[in-house]
């Protein structure tokens, strides 16, 4: 992603302290709003890189001066020449949108025309029950820990990454999903049979944390204002991390040295390795466990609306997909040579009549 100190154009970056008085200048003003509409930071910085994208397709020219025809042929670059995908071109046209409603405050029929690309209807990935076996058996640490929790609990890998103590119940066998996709919050289970293997872990965690706050550090990012409004809970053992990573680092602002959550990509680097080690032929991903936790629900026996919420969708019809990639066939119907018992072998002769 292009960084927006890049960007040469003096009206698009300000200074990192813009001088008193002096208006902030554009993608300055965009992040403002996107924080005031408490976007995610990952959100933030995909909006900032493709309005600078959309900038340099154009010749660095102000967007005011631009309009239906250089988004359209900026979209329409994106999936010709750059054959992106339609999530990213619809993301794309996302940053657009924002930046001209609510940045630069201007009425934009001509961006209501525009067609979104639409996301091809694809099944998920699902593992069967000796291949989750297989894989989780082929890891160790603290990835194993994370893969566990995405296959029993159903988490996305960054929600179980960015784990807190406090959002563990242990005795209730529970975890608090704290800001989920969406912004929502949510309970899911938590299993019992992990339950050992996490306590002695977090014995872990807890003798590192110890060690960093006789050392003067063991801080930890608090989420929104919480900072501010309480000081000193950034020590505290309840917000720290259940998955810290192993360095450290200093925090320019604050001066703090502070610990961040293992990152995704370990688990995700693990995770391959382990596939591969196992021998499945299927192109699985960290995420492909929450499919399979979602599945084998469903082959068990559990409700689509108990499901739902255990997965934090926000409509019924997104967890339905998981009706058909369950274990039993195309939709859950028997073939009917399987009903005569039929085969090559089983009359002795192929075909048996005449050809269809």
């Amino acid at each position: 992603m292009e960084s927006v100190s890049a960007c040469p154009t003096p009206w698009a970056v300000g200074e990192p302290v813009a001088p008193a008085g002096a208006r902030p200048r554009l993608l300055d003003r965009m992040r403002a709003r996107m924080r005031a509409r408490h976007l995610s930071r990952r959100t933030e910085d995909a909006y900032i890189g493709w309005v600078l994208r959309f900038l340099r397709f154009h010749g660095l020219r102000h967007p005011s001066t631009l309009g239906a025809t250089e988004a359209t042929a900026f979209l329409t670059h994106l999936a010709v020449r750059g054959r992106v995908a339609a999530s990213t071109q619809n993301q794309a046209l996302s940053a657009l949108l924002f930046l001209y409603r609510e940045v630069l405050e201007t009425d934009l029929p001509w961006l209501h025309d525009l067609v979104r690309a639409r996301r091809p209807a694809r099944l998920p990935v699902v593992l069967t029950r000796d291949e989750v076996r297989s894989v989780l058996d082929a890891m160790a640490g603290p990835p194993l820990l994370v893969a566990q929790i995405l296959y029993g609990s159903g988490l996305r890998l960054l929600e179980a990454c960015r784990l807190r103590v406090g959002q563990l119940d242990l005795d209730r066998g529970e975890i608090l999903v704290r800001d989920g996709k969406g912004a929502r919050d949510r309970r899911t289970l938590l299993p019992k049979s992990l339950q050992p293997a996490l306590s002695e872990h977090l014995d872990r965690v807890r003798d590192q944390h110890r060690e960093d706050l006789a050392r003067g550090t063991g801080w930890v990012e608090l989420p929104d204002a919480l900072s501010h409004k309480y000081p000193n809970a950034g020590r505290d053992w309840p917000w720290h991390w259940v998955f810290p990573a192993t360095r450290t680092y200093h925090h320019p602002d604050t001066g703090q040295v502070r610990r961040h959550h293992l990152h995704e990509t370990v688990i995700q680097r693990a995770f391959r390795e382990a596939v591969l080690r196992a021998g499945l032929a299927k192109h699985a991903t960290c995420h492909s466990l929450r499919h399979s936790f979602a599945t084998h629900l469903l082959e068990d026996g559990y409700d689509l609306r108990t499901i739902q919420e255990l997965l934090g969708h926000r409509d019924v019809s997104t967890t339905m997909i998981y009706t058909h990639v369950l274990n039993r066939g195309g939709r859950g119907v028997r073939s009917p040579l399987d009903g005569i018992g039929g085969g090559p072998d089983q009359a002795g002769h192929e075909g048996g009549g005449r050809g269809l």
